[in-house]
């Protein structure tokens, strides 16, 4: 299951979805794999260990640690990927990490 968690008002929200919906087009996800969630509160985001606005988690594992998320935040998320900072997962990101934690799985 990858579960795509964020909060309204977070502006890489948007497009980080758009990516990982670019990955269902192409037939490397399923529709019905994807469960999206919107955090509405700091209340909420306590209870599900949100790690902020995007954040994408494969089986409950957070894409980007690698790891269970045992904490939380509130907050818009940044990401250092490839050498920059930045809000949003890059398609192919998200692609290699799903793809690393499904073989880790096996």
């Amino acid at each position: 299951m990858i579960e795509f968690q964020y909060f309204e008002g977070c502006p890489n929200a948007k497009e980080t979805l758009n990516n990982l919906i670019l990955l269902v087009e192409e037939g490397f996800l399923k529709k019905d794999e994807v469960k999206i969630t919107k955090i509405e509160s700091p209340e909420d985001a306590q209870k599900l260990n949100f790690q902020g606005s995007p954040s994408i988690l494969y089986n409950g594992i957070d894409i980007y640690t690698l790891e269970k998320p045992s904490n939380y935040t509130y907050n818009c998320r940044t990401y250092f990927i490839n050498g920059k900072l930045t809000g949003v997962l890059p398609k192919e990101f998200i692609k290699e990490r799903i793809e690393k934690l499904k073989n880790v799985r096996k």
